[in-house]
């Protein structure tokens, strides 16, 4: 049945989603507290980013002559790839840079006990009234990957460093937060 266009056109009638109406925030580890101006505006310079998504890995099984079936056993979680622009004293280059030595130190190159070096990074979607409509926290996060910066005569653009965040899993502060006001409704409903 084809679709009605005013139907289609109805459904616009709220704003969409921006992908340029967003923040991320980045807690500097106890362990980088000397760095801490750096860490602050972290937020400021984050040019693009993504929302985590989340995928299951499965297995497969058959039984009888029903066609293959495919359970999931396990929660997967992609990495996070943040893009920084990098002011003129090359500070954010020197956060990321030793965030990764506090990881895995090139004096020795033993990594140090992950409680030291992880922080839970939030990211937030903002609607065209700056009303918070979606946010994410990544918990246990840190880098993984803190690209290379590359030099060129002939262009006169400015730094744009992009860093990889790997973590363990990521919340829905949104989703808590309406599922805490649904059950409390629920409750005050029924008293």
């Amino acid at each position: 049945m084809p679709v009605n266009i005013s139907n289609f056109t109805s459904s616009f009638k709220k704003d969409l989603a921006r992908s340029s109406k967003f923040d991320v925030y980045i807690p500097v580890p106890v362990i980088l507290a000397p760095m801490i101006n750096v860490g602050k505006n972290l937020h400021l310079r984050c040019e693009s980013t993504e929302l985590p998504g989340r995928t299951f890995a499965t297995t497969e099984r058959k039984i009888g002559s029903v066609p293959i079936q495919k359970y999931p056993y396990q929660s997967s979680y992609n990495d996070i790839t943040m893009n920084f622009i990098v002011s003129g004293d090359m500070s954010e280059k020197l956060f990321f840079d030793v965030w990764m030595d506090v990881i895995n130190p090139t004096s020795n190159f033993n990594f140090a006990y992950r409680s030291n070096y992880i922080t839970d990074i939030a990211i937030t979607q903002y609607d065209m009234r700056n009303k918070v409509t979606y946010k994410t926290v990544l918990m246990g996060a840190y880098p993984i990957a803190v690209n290379q910066l590359d030099l060129d005569w002939t262009n006169g653009n400015y730094h744009k460093l992009s860093v990889m965040f790997a973590y363990t899993n990521w919340e829905f502060a949104t989703v808590k937060e309406i599922t805490q006001n649904i059950y409390s409704q629920a409750i005050n409903s029924f008293l």
